[in-house]
């Protein structure tokens, strides 16, 4: 009988039996190994919890109260024989690949990754292994990124614009990860930078755990409109439509997301402009990544799985499809703690409370 592989695809998530943990799983376990702070990774309800130093305050944030042990990059921690460590994956602030070793058998557990350096998460480093278990989110030919700094460019130049025309500008995107990495890069020469609630709550988290970031002010119930439509407001994709976003017209608003490389896909987010900045791999950084890793097989995990997978073994790969339950980032739906402050709730109380269910 042929030995078990040394890493699972089971029910609850990524199993390893040797090692008596898992990693990003989906249900209650003991012992959960996380690759980023995101929802579709870092579920509430595990005894025991490890993940990078930098996702911290992050994991706090989200999931209350709960058993954390942090690590650096690099550092090594010893499961019953098999060793863990983290590896930077160039996602998000904290983001990291896991791999795992045991009698010199390698597998990586990439999470979520991208490969250009975003000049705020730690940039992606390729991982030796054996067994590199992958995403591939936006694994299909037509989503190829154009550097980050072209983006930038034209995001000032369309901010600046707002600002001679009299019209409020709010950008949307995740609140963890797309909106530091937006914070960051916006020239801050044409203005102040208003947030949501939800996005404030985790640049609070991320400042509390030692990262550097750009001035911010909390929009409440009496920020003055006429002072945001002299900055720029950063609001989640939950806020697209709202009562609170409303309450800024005349405006222009943008999102931010690799499927705006897609026609329609801004119409259809009824956006009136469309940035292509995504926190995964494109098509061409997917293939780079695995093939940098040296692997003698690639495991799917999300995306465009069956498409992705052919073309790998095409040009030589031996490239399987796994099922998980990753893909959703929309972590603003969850609830939980990333519930709106007071001064959201009374805002949102006077106009309607129709932002139901966001943060």
């Amino acid at each position: 009988m042929p030995n078990k592989p040394l890493l699972e695809f089971t029910d609850r998530g990524i199993y390893c039996e040797k090692g008596g943990f898992y990693i990003d799983p989906w249900k209650p376990v003991d012992y959960a190994v996380i690759t980023h702070a995101h929802a579709d990774h870092a579920y509430v309800g595990h005894k025991h919890y490890l993940a990078h130093y930098l996702s911290k305050q992050v994991l706090l944030y989200r999931l209350g109260e709960i058993d954390l042990q942090t690590v650096e990059y690099g550092e090594k921690i010893n499961k019953n024989g098999v060793e863990i460590s983290l590896y930077p994956a160039g996602h998000v602030i904290g983001s990291a690949q896991i791999r795992v070793e045991y009698q010199g058998e390698v597998w990586v557990v990439s999470g979520d990754y991208k490969m250009e350096d975003d000049g705020i998460s730690t940039p992606f480093e390729p991982v030796k292994c054996h067994h590199f278990i992958s995403e591939c989110t936006f694994g299909m030919p037509v989503y190829q990124w154009k550097p980050q700094v072209k983006t930038f460019e034209e995001m000032n130049k369309w901010w600046r614009n707002n600002l001679d025309n009299g019209l409020a500008t709010i950008i949307v995107g995740y609140s963890l990860g797309k909106a530091q990495r937006i914070l960051q890069n916006l020239d801050l020469f044409n203005g102040k930078v208003y947030t949501h609630g939800a996005i404030e709550n985790v640049n609070q988290a991320l400042r509390n755990n030692g990262v550097q970031l750009n001035p911010t002010e909390r929009i409440v119930y009496d920020t003055p409109k006429e002072e945001i439509r002299k900055g720029i407001v950063l609001a989640p994709p939950s806020a697209v439509g709202s009562a609170w976003m409303r309450r800024f017209a005349p405006y222009d608003f943008g999102y931010c997301s690799g499927w705006m490389a897609i026609r329609g896909a801004k119409r259809r987010r009824a956006a009136d402009r469309g940035f292509v900045l995504s926190d995964h791999a494109d098509w061409n950084g997917l293939i780079s990544a695995i093939d940098a890793t040296g692997c003698e097989c690639v495991y799917l995990t999300h995306g465009y799985t069956a498409t992705f997978s052919r073309y790998l073994s095409e040009i030589g790969f031996n490239a399987k499809e796994v099922y998980t339950l990753y893909g959703n980032e929309e972590e603003e739906n969850t609830g939980g703690n990333d519930l709106l402050n007071e001064s959201d709730n009374r805002v949102l109380s006077a106009e309607g409370n129709e932002l139901e269910g966001s943060a």
